[in-house]
């Protein structure tokens, strides 16, 4: 589509080439990596607008959209629970994928802020499962 759409406003064909090559790998765990700075970056900002704060508000967000509950049931073992379900927790979203992706990145300043917001991550659901068990 971006092709189509850049050739239509006559981008010469090495700019095209590179925004699809951005597009397209954006979420490479569907093609190729990322290879030039500039598709580095556009990864990093889509993965880094999935983790702390903003990330934790949208994994909630999704989980009630879907009729999950608060947090998983303690006997329930996540890694056998299913995608798109009323197991669908922010928890397990966080527990399965969030915490994932700060090893991901691929730029210098797309990892600090990774890390930064994966400390908040981990704070955060640390927290909340202490307040479920009842020990604050």
């Amino acid at each position: 589509m971006a092709k189509k759409l850049l050739l239509k406003y006559k981008f010469d064909l090495e700019t095209i080439n590179q925004v699809v090559h951005c597009i397209g790998c954006h979420r490479f765990k569907r093609g190729e990596a990322p290879q030039s700075e500039e598709a580095k970056i556009l990864f990093d900002a889509d993965k880094l607008d999935a983790i702390g704060a903003t990330g934790i508000g949208r994994a909630f967000l999704f989980a009630g959209e879907i009729g999950s509950k608060l947090h998983n049931d303690k006997n329930i073992d996540i890694y056998k629970t299913e995608e798109y379900s009323k197991e669908d927790t922010a928890y397990r979203e966080f527990a399965l994928k969030l915490i994932k992706i700060k090893n991901k990145l691929f730029t210098k300043e797309g990892k600090r802020m990774a890390n930064e917001r994966h400390r908040f991550m981990l704070n955060f659901f640390h927290r909340l499962n202490k307040e479920l068990n009842g020990d604050l």
